[in-house]
């Protein structure tokens, strides 16, 4: 049976108030699966997880709480366990596992199949431990020297060593059972500000974006990526209206899913991010997020939050039906991808 097929028939046996939780993707605090959320993930009202430096100080530790989490989730509905696990200074594994060096280090050697082969290698350690997502690798082109952000995070300043490293990476990460998401749509490489603090905007014109930001994410779309994260980024050349990318219809529904034609699973970056939350209530974000075209929302710190977050979103379902059908396609898009990619090595091509 066709992934998607068997998520519909998933999703027509779940309740409104499930179907909105199998929306969240959630961190925590701490070493060991909180009790409330093992409870809201048993009950079918969580859809995946995802974990940080600060969950996972030991191998012995990231193996337990892997299991802990896997074994939380009920049957039939399939595990989601993700981290960012980009190499250099984004890096979430503890030692003894390998580290990769910065992805611009990959980029200045231009050699894609070490590249790839770099990525198979994360991709095999991910899947031992029962990770099933990487949000990874960066898609975004370093065009602006002042970023303080992406940086040597991104493979190159150019836009075509960015495509060639970037298809690399997914190809050698989805080879091993690991699904792949490229960030940050549609590019943060050319930014003055933190999005983790303040919201940033890209004064580029449309045919400038077209040149270099959206060049990867073009290239990658086509592809069998599993998923792509957005941006907190305003891109005034894309939404007129000043929305960021995170928020847009335009930028999401309009440019990601018609003109690029992306079929996977779009995640929001983290909504307790400043760019976000000095504007607005996370509550009011994650609905506007699903409203304009994510099919997840990321909520990585705060438990409460999350709470909050399925409660609006409840809430917003119950009254709007065109709310409702974007969150049904969402949910069969989320898990049709957790069908594919398995934490237990069972990996369905």
């Amino acid at each position: 049976m066709p992934f998607e097929q068997q998520a519909r028939s998933l999703v027509e046996g779940l309740s409104l108030e499930q179907m909105c939780g199998q929306l969240l993707v959630v961190g925590f605090e701490g070493t060991v699966l909180p009790e409330r959320l093992s409870q809201a993930i048993r009950a079918g009202q969580r859809g995946g997880v995802i974990l940080f430096k600060r969950n996972l100080p030991d191998l012995e530790t990231a193996q337990c709480l892997c299991r802990s989490i896997r074994e939380a989730f009920p049957a039939p509905l399939p595990p989601m366990i993700a981290l960012d696990e980009e190499g250099g200074r984004v890096s979430r594994l503890p030692l003894p596992f390998q580290k990769l060096p910065p992805m611009r280090w990959f980029g200045e050697r231009d050699d894609v199949e070490l590249t790839k082969r770099a990525a198979r290698s994360v991709g095999r350690q991910l899947a031992a431990i029962g990770f099933t997502w990487n949000f990874a690798p960066v898609l975004d082109v370093d065009s602006n020297p002042d970023n303080p952000i992406i940086g040597d995070r991104s493979f190159s300043r150019d836009p075509a060593v960015v495509t060639r490293h970037a298809l690399a990476f997914i190809e050698g990460l989805q080879e091993q059972g690991i699904a792949a998401c490229g960030k940050h749509f549609p590019g943060h490489g050319d930014t003055l500000l933190d999005s983790h603090l303040e919201l940033p905007r890209v004064d580029q014109s449309r045919e400038r974006l077209e040149q270099v930001e959206l060049a990867p994410f073009r290239a990658c779309a086509k592809t069998e990526l599993a998923g792509m994260m957005t941006a907190h980024v305003v891109y005034p050349a894309l939404d007129p209206i000043g929305v960021p990318a995170t928020f847009s219809e335009p930028i999401l529904s309009t440019l990601l899913r018609q003109e690029l034609g992306f079929g996977g699973v779009v995640f929001s970056d983290d909504l307790e991010m400043g760019a976000v939350t000095r504007h607005q209530s996370v509550e009011v974000a994650a609905c506007s997020a699903i409203a304009a075209g994510c099919d997840a929302v990321l909520v990585c710190h705060s438990e409460e939050a999350a709470e909050r977050v399925h409660g609006a979103l409840l809430a917003e379902a119950r009254g709007e039906a065109k709310l409702t059908e974007r969150l049904r396609a969402s949910a069969v898009r989320l898990l049709a991808a957790r069908q594919r990619w398995r934490p237990d090595g069972d990996f369905r091509p």
